[in-house]
C-alpha cells in the first residue's frame, strides 16, 4: 500500500483509539466531605453512619455536623434517608437531651447530611453524653446508638440559666467562627427547655450586646447592635464591633417579647460583668 493511502487508515483509528479512550474513562469521583474531619462512626448489623465537622470533636457549644449513612454490605453511600437523632446526658439521678436542629439532605451532595446540635454541659473527661440515631430507608425503620465524647470548650460559649421568669433557657454562640478586627456579624441561638427532652427555638425576644475587653480596662467598642430574632434562621442576629485581638466578655441582657428583663445586668464601674455573658478570644 502506497504511504499516502496508508496516511487516512493511521488517523481514522487514532482518532477511533482517542475516542474510546475517552469513553471508557471512569467518572469523577467527588470527595463529598473535603475540609471535614470524622469524629466518629456509629454502627449496627446494617448500616455504619459517619459523622463529621472541622475540628473532628464535639464540644460544649454550637456544633455544625455533617453525616452519611453507609451499607455495610456494598460499602455504598445511601443517597435517600430520612434520620433524626437525639442526644443524651446521663446524670447520676436524671437524663436530658439538649437543643438539637432537624437533619436535612446539604444541596448540591449525593449522599452528605447536615444539623447540628448544642451541648450546653459535660463531664470533665468528655464523658456522659450519647447519641442515638433513628433513620428510614425504603419504608424500613432503622437505630443506632453510641456514646460520644463531647469536651469542654476553652471559652464559654454556651450558657445554660434560669429566667427571672422561672424557665429554664440555653443560649449558645453561633457565630463569628473566624472574628476579625473590625464589624462581625453576630449570630447566637435561644433555647427554652420545655422538658427534659424538648429545647424549642425561643422567638421574638431581644439580646442586648455590650462587648468588654476585661484585660484593657474593660473598654467596649463602637456600632454594636443589639441581637433581633431572624425567622429564616430561627436565631438572634446583630453586629459585634471588635477593635483590637484578645480576649473578650460578651455582656449580654434576655429580654422578652412584653420588655421584661429575663437575665442579665448593666455594665458599670462597680458592675464589671453581665450576669449573662459569652466568651471570645482570637
Amino acid at each position: 500500500m502506497k504511504l499516502s493511502n496508508l496516511l487516512p487508515v493511521l488517523m481514522l483509528a487514532l482518532f477511533t483509539m482517542a475516542c474510546s479512550s475517552s469513553d471508557d474513562q471512569a467518572p469523577l469521583v467527588i470527595n463529598e466531605v473535603e475540609g471535614l474531619i470524622k469524629i466518629q462512626e456509629i454502627s449496627n448489623s446494617t448500616h455504619t453512619i459517619e459523622l463529621f465537622n472541622k475540628s473532628g470533636l464535639f464540644e460544649t457549644g454550637f456544633n455544625d455536623i455533617s453525616l452519611r449513612l453507609k451499607d455495610k454490605v456494598t460499602d455504598a453511600y445511601i443517597e435517600e434517608a430520612s434520620i433524626s437523632w437525639m442526644p443524651m446526658m446521663q446524670m447520676p439521678s436524671m437524663q436530658h437531651s439538649c437543643p438539637k436542629s432537624a437533619i436535612s439532605k446539604v444541596a448540591g451532595k449525593a449522599t452528605l447530611y447536615q444539623g447540628n446540635i448544642i451541648y450546653q454541659m459535660t463531664n470533665t473527661d468528655g464523658s456522659g453524653w450519647s447519641l442515638d440515631l433513628n433513620y428510614t430507608l425504603d419504608g424500613v425503620d432503622y437505630m443506632a446508638s453510641d456514646t460520644i465524647s463531647v469536651f469542654q470548650s476553652e471559652s464559654q460559649n454556651v450558657s445554660s440559666f434560669t429566667g427571672s421568669d422561672d424557665m429554664r433557657y440555653v443560649l449558645a454562640l453561633i457565630a463569628p467562627e473566624k472574628p476579625i478586627i473590625g464589624i462581625n456579624p453576630m449570630e447566637v441561638g435561644l433555647y427554652k427547655m420545655e422538658s427534659m427532652m424538648a429545647f424549642p427555638a425561643v422567638p421574638d425576644y431581644t439580646i442586648k450586646l455590650d462587648p468588654r475587653m476585661p484585660g484593657m480596662g474593660n473598654h467596649s467598642s463602637p456600632n454594636n447592635t443589639d441581637l433581633i430574632f431572624q425567622l429564616a434562621d430561627a436565631s438572634y442576629q446583630g453586629n459585634l464591633s471588635l477593635t483590637m485581638t484578645g480576649y473578650w466578655v460578651l455582656n449580654l441582657k434576655l429580654i422578652n417579647a412584653a420588655g421584661e428583663l429575663l437575665k442579665g445586668k448593666d455594665v458599670t464601674v462597680e458592675n464589671t460583668q453581665s450576669s449573662l455573658y459569652l466568651e471570645l478570644e482570637f
